[in-house]
């Protein structure tokens, strides 16, 4: 259990460093924008997938953020990770708590709120026949 706390604590280390990659004016455009994309969905208080869900719940942490994160660390230069990690460690103790992306959750509520009108014509329009 202990090693599971550790891996989650490193995870949100690492989360907090992409964010600030996409701050840093040597960080690539692509590596900015896949960062920007994993951090804002990791600090949504809003999941794509909701955690009730059996088995389904739980994949977009273990496999979804780790995926995109070690791709961010692949893209971004050594030196920049390093300067943005120590950022990271320092604001997480101070702050002591991730940020938390509302922009990233109201895009999530309208993609699931797209997907309900979109099964909704579509039933409506099977039901028609």
């Amino acid at each position: 259990m202990n090693q599971l706390k550790e891996w989650a604590q490193r995870l949100k280390q690492e989360v907090v460093a992409l964010w600030f990659c996409t701050r840093h004016p040597r960080t690539p455009f692509l590596a900015k924008a896949i960062a920007a994309a994993i951090v804002a969905y990791a600090f949504s208080p809003i999941d794509l997938i909701p955690d009730f869900i059996p088995v389904l719940g739980y994949l977009d942490e273990l496999i979804l953020l780790p995926a995109g994160i070690w791709l961010v660390l692949k893209l971004v230069p050594g030196d920049v990770l390093e300067e943005c990690r120590g950022q990271a460690a320092r604001w997480l103790e101070e702050k002591k708590a991730g940020p938390r992306s509302y922009f990233a959750a109201a895009l999530i509520v309208a993609l699931w709120l797209a997907v309900l009108w979109l099964a909704w014509r579509w039933a409506e329009s099977w039901v028609a026949w």
